[in-house]
């Protein structure tokens, strides 16, 4: 019984607590395999994260745009719920070319075609009105030859003068003129008499009535003046019926230049004309009164009222072939015969005769010609 009993197999009971199996993989693996899954998605994503934010620094310099940013205007009609804009900001700054705003607009200059009045007034000169008009000199001489007679020094305050659109010569028709013998007569074209917009000619059929003005552009002819001849030591045939009650009738003798000269003036600037074809001098500014002086040696030949618009003069002859000649002036201090040297007080600036305000106007001549006193003083 007892062998039958010990052979007896007895089956496994179920054990009581979970199986724990010491060293075992399986569990342990999985979650190792997660932790490193979730090392790497993050280092996916700050790899990701660091790249979009160079892309974003990076942005500004590769957008250009010259196309303003256009903003929607809402209706007045719209609803009042939609009628007000969200604030824009701008996120990304934008390069571009500008245009700078100019509040100011040039309208060109339009050529002039008409010939306008100017009055003169006290100050005035032929030379400053012409470049004042961006005209030459000669040209307001011509167009007022009734008044001026080629002559800048008859200029007087209160004077009308034509002032013309362009230089040439401002012309009246005269009876049994042509366009060709007028084109001649001022050495200027047929056609640019025609073509000039200012003659208002048709061009199927040009007239011109007698008495009519027209304009010659770029026409000239020859100067009309008016001038005290040069007065030499030895002036015989000199009448004082014809320069004035200064002119000086004896032969004199006296003091000779160097032939270097000085300034009359202690002023060294022009006030209105200078030395030009038709104006054979140069007028110097200074005040009522003002000094002037011989600018060199010599011997007065011409002292006090003279004919032709110079007023109260002085002229000396150098005896070296150069004669001076100081017109306007309010005083005459030198008589007749007088020497003088350089430098000796002669008069006083004034504005007697023609002339539109106190200045001193000099002229140099030499063996009886003109010359430009600039050539001869000393460089301001």
């Amino acid at each position: 019984m007892n062998n039958n009993l010990s052979n007896e197999k007895i089956p496994p009971q179920p054990p009581s607590q979970p199986l724990i199996i010491k060293g075992g993989r399986e569990p342990n693996g999985y979650l190792l395999a997660g932790t490193w899954m979730l090392a790497l998605s993050l280092v996916l994503l700050a790899a990701y994260l660091g790249w979009r934010v160079q892309t974003t620094q990076a942005a500004p310099s590769l957008i250009t745009s010259t196309v303003p940013t256009q903003i929607p205007i809402l209706s007045s009609n719209s609803n009042s719920s939609r009628s007000s804009l969200p604030e824009y900001t701008q996120g990304v700054i934008q390069e571009g070319i500008t245009r700078r705003t100019a509040l100011h607009t040039n309208i060109p200059t339009r050529p002039r075609t008409k010939v306008i009045d100017y009055t003169v007034t006290t100050g005035d000169s032929v030379f400053g009105i012409a470049q004042s008009f961006n005209l030459k000199p000669e040209t307001i001489l011509w167009a007022n030859y009734d008044q001026l007679n080629d002559s800048p020094d008859m200029l007087n305050p209160g004077m009308k003068l034509n002032v013309p659109p362009v230089d040439g010569v401002y012309y009246q028709w005269q009876e049994g003129d042509s366009f060709e013998s007028v084109a001649g007569k001022f050495e200027a074209k047929v056609e640019d008499i025609l073509g000039w917009e200012g003659n208002n000619f048709d061009l199927t059929d040009p007239q011109v009535e007698s008495e009519q003005w027209i304009m010659i552009p770029d026409g000239h002819r020859e100067f009309r003046q008016w001038l005290v001849p040069t007065i030499a030591r030895s002036n015989s045939g000199v009448s004082k019926s014809v320069l004035g009650p200064g002119a000086c009738e004896g032969d004199y003798s006296g003091a000779f230049g160097s032939g270097a000269f000085s300034w009359p003036s202690a002023s060294h600037t022009l006030s209105g004309n200078d030395y030009w074809s038709g104006h054979l001098g140069i007028d110097i500014a200074g005040s009522l009164g003002d000094g002037v002086f011989a600018t060199d040696a010599g011997v007065i030949v011409f002292a006090g009222w003279a004919n032709g618009g110079y007023g109260y003069m002085v002229m000396i002859d150098h005896g070296n072939g150069y004669q001076t000649l100081y017109a306007h002036l309010s005083v005459v201090n030198v008589g007749c015969g007088q020497s003088v040297s350089t430098g000796s007080y002669i008069g006083a600036f004034g504005s007697t005769g023609n002339s539109t305000g106190a200045h001193l106007h000099l002229e140099v001549r030499y063996l009886g010609g003109f010359i430009s006193p600039w050539y001869v003083l000393p460089a301001p």
